[in-house]
């Protein structure tokens, strides 16, 4: 008769590594955030903080409900990733007009953007939430519109 006893553990062990061999660390944790913001001609988001888990997938809809039209008063939606100069980011995002005033030379601090909307227009934008819990801007970069505030928080805990 053969030690079956011996062999239950060792069977076991190897089914827990199969299955935590199988998770993916780099895969979006949980249900999407599903958050729809409005922008209006008064220069302000009607949401200002947003609140996510490290990884969850979000999907931000952004809606220009003012009536100006979008070479007076566009509105954008930009989440930058952490410790970006505001003031110097928004100073170069103002001669960026052909690119929806998201300057290329900060594309590695830019974590999601929609495009530059219209009144009437709306653009949803879907990102993967940063893994490090902290506070990260999101703002419009229309120019003059973040420092009238227009911007807001996604906040990652």
């Amino acid at each position: 008769m053969k030690n079956t006893k011996s062999i239950i553990p060792v069977a076991a062990l190897a089914v827990a590594a199969l299955f935590t061999s199988c998770s993916d660390n780099s895969a979006p944790v949980g249900e999407p955030k599903v958050v729809e913001i409005h922008a209006s001609d008064n220069m302000k988001f009607d949401v200002t903080e947003i609140q996510v888990k490290p990884g969850q997938p979000v999907k931000v809809t952004l809606k220009n409900i003012g009536t100006m039209p979008k070479e007076s008063m566009g509105h954008n939606f930009v989440v930058l990733t952490t410790g970006v100069d505001m003031t110097e980011f928004l100073t170069a995002a103002a001669t960026q007009a052909r690119n929806a005033y998201v300057p290329p030379q900060f594309a590695s601090k830019v974590l999601a953007h929609t495009k530059l909307l219209g009144p009437g227009e709306s653009d949803t934008v879907t990102f993967t939430a940063p893994k490090t819990p902290g506070k990260y801007d999101f703002l419009c970069s229309f120019p003059g519109h973040a420092p009238a505030g227009m911007k807001g928080f996604l906040i990652v805990n």
